[in-house]
């Protein structure tokens, strides 16, 4: 008894001499420290660049740059840690195309400090020539994994893949586009090769979560949310298809089919891990938010996530 009593208080010993240097491992005692990351995203905004006219129309005095870049700065100005990404079509669907050629979209996106966008369909609507014309314009990546641009004029102006530091996180960023062909001229895309995006997807998902050690992998995808099976043939790829035939993918942001989502839609993976895939609409009208937290020292992604489309 003598011996337990005096191990007892040597122990007590050594814990009070650690609190009072400050070496004492506290947060074994306390809640975890969590970090959090604000991922703000768009998607198919089509040079809308002013709201919509006031006609009386359903979508009357909604979007417009101006409103979005006042709402993100916002924000900005409330979290430490943001991300601001767009999922494609950013060109075509208002007079300022035709006449500026995409040039304001890229500034203004510039403006706004976007971190990256992918490619939709419509970026090739002034053909490649058009599309490398306004690449001083964009102080921000375009990343496209599936987009073979080698044989172009595009050539080495894309990135496969991004990888974003965000205080203690590393986030990766991986681009997947719809197939062009049926879609866009051939002229417009010249010798772009289009890509399996779903082995594309598992290529780069797997290169940044397990080589370079990324703590949450984003994939910005403009295939489309989900389409309806067809009668026949093979079911075209969507968002929904590439989370269930993927691994390591944490977030998808989509684009192409202009749907709004109040909330992800959480779909499991080849390993049946959560995938949340989300999408912002058209126009601008909405700016898509979600909120992850991680926690600091084991660098894991806590099953917490919020997620909101912000009115401007």
């Amino acid at each position: 008894m003598k011996q337990d009593r005096r191990k007892f208080l040597k122990n007590v010993g050594s814990a009070t001499f650690l609190l009072s240097t400050g070496t004492f491992p506290l947060l074994s005692f306390t809640k975890p420290e969590l970090i959090k990351l604000t991922i703000l995203h768009t998607n198919d905004v089509h040079s809308r660049i002013e709201p919509f006219p006031m006609d009386g129309g359903k979508l009357q005095g909604l979007g417009g740059a101006a409103r979005r870049a006042k709402l993100i700065e916002k924000i900005r100005s409330e979290e430490e840690h943001v991300l601001l990404l767009d999922a494609g079509d950013i060109f075509q669907g208002t007079p300022y195309f035709n006449y500026f050629g995409g040039e304001l979209d890229f500034k203004l996106m510039s403006q706004m400090k976007y971190d990256a966008a992918t490619l939709g369909n419509h970026d090739f609507d002034a053909g490649l020539d058009g599309l490398h014309k306004q690449l001083p314009q964009a102080n921000f990546s375009l990343i496209s994994s599936n987009y073979d641009f080698s044989d172009t004029i595009m050539h080495d102006r894309v990135k496969p893949y991004q990888i974003f530091r965000k205080g203690d996180l590393k986030i990766g960023i991986f681009g997947i586009g719809i197939e062009l062909k049926g879609l866009v001229p051939s002229n417009l895309y010249g010798n772009t090769r289009y890509l399996d995006p779903i082995g594309k997807a598992n290529q780069y998902a797997a290169f940044l979560k397990q080589d370079e050690q990324c703590d949450y992998v984003i994939c910005l995808s403009h295939l489309g949310y989900q389409y309806d099976p067809p009668s026949s043939g093979e079911a075209k790829v969507s968002d929904v298809i590439l989370a269930e035939n993927t691994r390591h993918i944490d977030l998808i942001i989509g684009g192409h089919t202009h749907t709004f989502m109040d909330s992800p839609d959480i779909r499991p993976n080849i390993d049946n891990r959560e995938v949340h895939i989300t999408q912002a609409g058209w126009a601008g009208i909405l700016l898509g938010r979600l909120d992850v937290y991680f926690e600091r020292n084991k660098k894991r992604k806590c099953v917490i996530c919020k997620s909101e489309l912000v009115h401007g």
